[in-house]
């Protein structure tokens, strides 16, 4: 079971909502190459966005503060 360390992964982010809108576009992005390359895997889009974005593998684009 893969098990997520949520206050790890939120760390050094402003926005819970950045976060969950983050990994669920990159997770979308991540389907969309596997279905075009016909990757077939085990392993759930939304668990490989959460740890490229844990690796900082990616980065996230936060809103400023007077955006919130």
């Amino acid at each position: 079971m893969h098990r997520v360390n949520v206050d790890e992964l939120f760390e050094g982010k402003q926005s819970k909502y950045a976060l969950v809108v983050g990994v669920s576009k990159r997770a979308r992005q991540i389907t969309q190459q596997f279905e075009d390359e016909k990757i077939v895997t085990e392993e759930k889009p939304v668990l490989l966005a959460i740890d490229e974005i844990k690796n900082h593998e990616i980065n996230l684009l936060e809103p400023d503060e007077d955006e919130l």
